[in-house]
């Protein structure tokens, strides 16, 4: 067994040593100090080394980890420009109002955040003070990625420099009536304030770090310079357990991302109790995000903390730092002078010695105030240092007190993010504490009164000329009067209509030759933003990776090793294409930068995210949440779509359910094409309204979900009737009768059904038109189901216009009026899909679908398992006509065994 105590070989011993004598004289240095200092001394006197090192450039593993003080010393901290009392009286006004705030809104029960914000209170009012650049300058501004639940904060400030009244307050968290305030930040609930909506955690932090990259990719690009923008995420150290919140951490190092700040907030806490009880929250981050190759800078000690270090000559004191658990810290926070006593200082004797020398006073304001991100100067100091550090991201840690300044009641308890008011004795030492000119008799019947010093004075002043000095104000969503982009020539789109003869051709070549056609369009080919997670050659892209180029900051620094080939791997800082490698997550968080860059840089730009179908909705919904909240525009394409379509490949790839998760999303418009220029019918209107000329009852900001497969099939040319675009894009058109078919049925007046068939399925559907007409003698029309849930929403909206006492009509009952028969929908989705639009259609109705877990096998086995092929149309459809009495019982017992089902 081999000794845990003995040296183990590295991987230095492999490497020749042009000078073991020397070697040895450092190792015998290093062990001296250890055997006359101690441990401690020769670990200090390492790290010290290694720092030096690292600063100069020498490369070495970084330090993954540092003792647990601030990065910055005080000595260090640079002046902060300002009035600082005026900033503190900004900052007391604005702690109240965010109290008071959700204190007043909890007499309706609509709930709200006090303890969040009252711990991040400095780490914000610096930031808008000092650094945090509006949108009213040159350039976009910066992106501010607000903690959702400092909502109440935020609103306070906009309160104070007369952005919000009083009335906006009392409706926090009650919208319906039209002057409310979302709970968190929301886009689409208050447009002209948050840009970015953060509260569903983690997917904040990932969002910061590709709006960042997507900012460098514009500029890059030469779409708009916008180097001087900066991106700053705040945080929750509870919310850095979220995967996505640290999924792209080595993107941002990898890419040099210096244009990135994450301020994470650490007070030790999270919704029920402590972060990390027995571990250390603020240790574990460093180690994490230095790793990855980020900057780090921990902000965790206030100046009252400057005497203790002075007096810790031995090094007690940041050892006992080091080893004290974070739930430990916390309970420091609500103990008396004699417990801290006692519990910290008396684990050492050097410590008991230091305790000595300082009174109780300065041990409760050590232990129960000071801490770093409550102090301005501390807080200043880390922002100059991140804007200014170059080559990487940066992280700032700010230790903070939950609850700070709430009272004891409030402080560092765990059940404080619950804690959704305070008593008026509370509010009334909490006014003693911030010294606010608030009387007693100010509090009628009560209420807390909300404060304000008035439009015209020191503090307000004071903050709306530092926000006009940073370019206007902030948090702040601008609304672009944008030119509609010029919309592609209509051949572009027409050359689909013709068809494909002979040739099979699979949707999602179909789509993917259009944008090929688009991207070389002179007015919007450069806006296209293709977004890919490597999957570029199984949706037959790679033709795209020459021409465009795939985007890398750096370039290409080597020779790829397809250069010979036509269509080589080409990378370029100008590239337009984004290929993330195997990341969802990554590649929706560009596309929400991407299709936001409307508002946010006042840029159109129109992403197309490609994906295998399964991997979308399923896996990032909750980002595609977050893109219709942001008011995202483009097309999400869910590729090799369907349940059955990708053979041999099994339940985790077969897709039978994406169009009833996109349904539940609002903004999204969810399509199933069939055919080649239904796609092209669909992209041309939706450029149109997204980007181009949208109609007054048109919302523009929606986005697109087409689902395309990968079966090649004969792509029919468009039919001449009238009408067809209509139901394309609504959801419905007759695609053939039974006669225009020219498929021959025996009696004139034979039975007939009407078959309802969306995507891939049309093609058993057709198959099984003949089949019925040649075998049963039933005429059957087909219809192309383009969308059953643009129908379904329709129809939803005729109920509700019912009920105003309009008369409506459902589109798809009109398009279905006066069709013969029953109605038989079938899709390659799970029967629910087309079932969306069944108490709308006046004929008797049946479905069938692919229900169930996916299988592998080829695609005809898995249509026939799961009984939605060509034949069980058939014998379906038979089944509905013998019901009826229009063929005869025993048919649907022959066809069955006929068809051997």
């Amino acid at each position: 067994m081999t000794d845990p105590n003995a040296i183990q070989p590295s991987a230095l011993d492999q490497l020749p040593d042009r000078d073991p004598e020397e070697t040895a004289e450092w190792q015998a240095s290093l062990d001296a100090v250890a055997k006359a200092a101690g441990p401690h001394r020769a670990a200090y006197l390492m790290r010290r080394t290694l720092e030096r090192a690292e600063g100069n450039g020498i490369a070495l593993p970084k330090l993954l980890e540092t003792d647990y003080v601030n990065t910055i010393p005080t000595a260090a901290e640079p002046s902060a420009p300002g009035d600082p009392e005026l900033e503190r009286k900004i900052t007391a006004w604005n702690r109240w109002n965010a109290a008071a705030m959700v204190t007043r809104g909890s007499k309706h029960g609509v709930g709200g955040h006090i303890a969040t914000f009252a711990s991040a209170a400095w780490l914000y009012e610096t930031g808008f003070n000092h650094f945090f650049r509006g949108k009213e300058a040159d350039g976009s501004g910066d992106q501010l990625y607000i903690q959702g639940h400092a909502s109440p904060g935020i609103y306070a400030r906009a309160f104070l420099d007369g952005r919000l009244t009083e009335r906006h307050l009392d409706n926090f968290r009650q919208e319906a009536g039209g002057e409310g305030l979302p709970s968190y930040p929301h886009p689409r609930r208050l447009p002209w304030l948050w840009e970015f909506p953060t509260v569903s955690m983690g997917l904040g932090p990932l969002s910061a770090i590709y709006q960042a990259r997507f900012n460098r990719y514009l500029t890059n690009r030469d779409i708009k310079d916008v180097s001087a923008s900066h991106v700053w995420a705040f945080l929750g150290d509870g919310e850095m357990d979220e995967p996505e919140s640290t999924a792209a951490l080595a993107l941002a190092s990898r890419e040099g991302l210096d244009n990135l700040t994450f301020v994470i907030n650490c007070n030790l806490q999270r919704l029920d109790g402590p972060v990390r009880a027995n571990f250390k929250i603020v240790q574990e981050l460093e180690a994490q995000f230095r790793g990855a190759g980020w900057n780090v800078i921990k902000t965790l000690w206030g100046t009252a903390w400057d005497e203790l270090f002075q007096l810790d000559t031995t090094g007690a004191l940041v050892r006992r730092l080091r080893e004290v658990p974070d739930a430990q810290v916390q309970t420091y926070q609500t103990r008396d002078a004699a417990y801290i006593r006692q519990d910290f200082f008396g684990k050492d004797p050097a410590l008991a010695e230091m305790a000595k020398l300082l009174s109780d006073d300065k041990i409760l304001e050590c232990f129960h105030l000071s801490r770093g991100g409550h102090e301005a100067g501390k807080v200043y100091a880390a922002y100059k240092a991140a804007v200014e550090f170059k080559g990487a991201p940066t992280v700032i840690l700010a230790q903070t007190v939950k609850g700070h300044t709430l009272g004891e009641g409030f402080a560092s308890k765990n059940a404080n993010h619950q804690m959704k008011k305070l008593s008026v004795d509370e509010f009334k030492a909490m006014r003693d504490l911030l010294e606010l000119p608030i009387s007693d008799a100010q509090f009628v019947d009560g209420v807390v009164p909300y404060g304000h010093p008035g439009v015209d004075s020191p503090e307000v002043r004071y903050l709306q000329e530092r926000r006009a000095a940073l370019g206007g104000p902030a948090p702040a969503r601008r609304t672009h009067a944008l030119a509609p982009l010029p919309a592609p020539a209509d051949k572009t789109f027409a050359s689909f209509d013709k068809g494909s003869g002979s040739q099979n051709v699979a949707t999602t070549m179909a789509f993917v030759r259009l944008v090929k056609d688009l991207v070389r369009d002179k007015e919007t080919g450069k806006r296209w933003v293709p977004i890919v997670p490597d999957e570029a050659r199984t949706f037959g892209m790679e033709s795209l990776f020459p021409s465009l180029g795939i985007y890398s900051p750096k370039g290409q620094t080597y020779e790829p090793v397809d250069r010979d080939q036509l269509m080589y791997y080409k990378e370029a800082k100008n590239g337009q294409i984004l290929n993330e490698g195997i990341t969802e997550a990554g590649s929706m968080a560009d596309f929400i930068a991407a299709s936001t860059a409307y508002s946010t840089h006042g840029e159109a730009m129109i992403p197309f995210y490609i994906f295998y179908s399964m991997f979308g909705w399923q896996r990032t919904a909750d980002q595609m949440w977050q893109l219709g909240d942001q008011l995202g525009r483009g097309f999400l394409v869910g590729a090799t779509a369907g349940r059955t379509t990708l053979t041999g490949e099994g339940l985790q790839h077969a897709d039978g359910h994406s169009p009833v998760i996109a349904a539940t999303n609002p903004a999204a418009l969810s399509y199933d094409p069939a055919f080649a220029y239904e796609i092209a019918t669909i992209v041309k209107d939706g450029l149109r309204r997204m980007y181009g000329e949208a109609a007054p009852d048109e919302d523009p900001n929606v986005f697109y979900y087409l689902t395309v497969y990968n079966e090649p099939m004969p792509q029919p040319a468009k039919p001449a009737a009238p009408g067809v675009d209509e139901g394309i894009l609504r959801g419905l058109y007759r695609f053939n009768t039974a006669e225009s078919a020219g498929v021959e049925v025996a009696a004139a007046n034979a039975p007939r059904i009407q078959l309802l068939a969306s995507g891939t399925a049309i093609h058993w559907t057709l198959k099984a038109q003949k089949l019925l007409a040649e075998e049963w003698g039933v005429a059957a029309d087909v219809w192309s189901a383009t969308s059953w849930t643009e129908l379904r929403r329709d129809a939803l909206e005729a109920d509700a216009a019912l009920l105003r006492g309009e008369e409506r009509t459902p589109y798809v009952r009109r398009a279905l009026q006066g069709a013969e028969g029953p109605v038989l929908a079938v899709s390659d989705y799970m029967r629910q899909v087309p079932d969306q639009i069944a108490q709308w259609v006046e004929q008797d109705w049946s479905s069938l679908g692919a229900d169930g877990f996916g299988l592998s096998d080829t695609r005809e086995a898995a249509r026939r398992h799961f009984g939605v092929d060509a034949e069980s149309v058939v014998v379906a459809a038979l089944a509905q006509l013998a019901r009826r009495g229009e063929v005869k019982a025993t048919a649907v017992k022959e066809a069955r065994e006929r068809y051997g089902l």
